[in-house]
């Protein structure tokens, strides 16, 4: 099954949205700790690594 492109609207709604969840969550945390701090980390490698994947697949 081929994957569908993702255009550049896509990837800034992603980044933007990505964005906000960390800000809510760091926002809303009472305290910075490892979970915190690790579940950014994990998240911003589940979004951008594809989005970096898919921009280099395009060039």
């Amino acid at each position: 099954m081929a994957r569908r492109k993702i255009t550049n609207s896509q990837a800034v709604c992603l980044i933007l949205l990505w964005i906000f969840l960390c800000y809510m969550l760091l926002a809303y945390s009472e305290k910075i700790d490892f979970m915190v701090v690790f579940s950014i980390v994990a998240s911003a490698i589940i979004v951008f690594v594809p989005l970096y994947k898919n921009i280099k697949k395009q060039k």
